[in-house]
């Protein structure tokens, strides 16, 4: 009894430490992601005259909002700048969520001609790297469409990503083929089955590709950048590069832009975190 004893407290007490590192480990992690963050909220706090040389401190030497007023003082484009973001991450997404998973769906459930050979073709565009593709596709808006500067050359080449409907496809694969069947024996056409029976089954993956379609789109800064030539069709993401000059840079005003550039994702992420994750523990369990 008491060897047992002994090497009950001994197994304790290695659980206790494990717990204890692994906590260390967990809390560690989590600083160093949460910093930037901190530090780009408490940095937008900070006179605009510190920007020129920042200090890189934890805290700024002034605690106001000046720096706030300074961005959207700087331009009468600034907020523009923010609806523009709004408008064309709000149209990816919607045009993504449901196209993206229109084209899963028929990919998984449907057989037509070429399904395999089209979806293999999907495949082969996910593993073009997105660079070798802004060439060709900026020739194509700018030169022979003339939609530079236009919200259609910011939407149309994101309208429908292959990642989304290859994302959608691999989740309606797992749906039971046998509640469709059975609803096609009641008489339900095609159509009905998606939208009452197949949509709200996919709530889940819906939320996740609208979350991560949302965020890619609003970060994105390479092609607004190459294909808007004006301010006033500038996301914010490319707008803040304008708070950066040769000889200084205005870094308080440029972290209050970017604080404010940062609040649609943290309202997107929390309203649908629920779903976001359960999508990311979807298949996790079994049985």
């Amino acid at each position: 009894m008491g060897l047992f004893r002994k090497y009950h407290g001994k197994q304790k007490y290695k659980g206790i430490l494990r717990n204890c590192i692994i906590g260390i480990v967990l809390l560690a992690i989590a600083v160093v992601t949460l910093f930037p963050i901190y530090y780009m909220i408490i940095s937008s706090f900070g006179a605009p005259t510190e920007a020129g040389g920042a200090s890189y401190s934890l805290f700024p030497r002034t605690f106001t909002l000046a720096s706030y007023r300074f961005f959207f003082d700087y331009s009468i484009y600034s907020v523009r700048w923010i609806l523009n973001s709004l408008i064309v991450a709000s149209s990816v997404t919607v045009c993504n969520v449901i196209f993206a998973s229109l084209a899963g769906y028929a990919f998984a459930k449907l057989r037509f001609p070429g399904c395999n050979f089209f979806f293999f073709m999907l495949l082969v565009a996910m593993m073009i790297p997105y660079q070798v593709t802004q060439v060709p596709l900026y020739i194509l808006m700018a030169n022979t469409l003339h939609l530079q500067d236009t919200y259609v050359a910011l939407i149309a080449p994101t309208l429908v990503t292959c990642y989304n409907v290859f994302l959608a496809k691999q989740f309606f694969t797992s749906l039971p083929t046998s509640i469709i069947e059975s609803a096609k024996i009641e008489g339900c056409s095609q159509p009905g089955i998606v939208m009452k029976i197949v949509m709200p089954l996919s709530k889940t993956i819906l939320s996740v590709m609208a979350i991560t379609t949302f965020l890619g789109e609003w970060n994105t800064f390479f092609w607004p950048f190459l294909i808007c030539n004006t301010e006033k069709m500038q996301t914010i993401q490319v707008g803040l590069k304008n708070f950066s000059f040769a000889n200084t840079t205005y870094f308080a005003p440029m972290m209050a832009g970017a604080t404010v550039s940062a609040l649609p994702m943290f309202i997107l992420f929390f309203a649908l975190q629920k779903y976001f994750l359960e999508g990311v523990t979807v298949g996790a369990v079994k049985g």
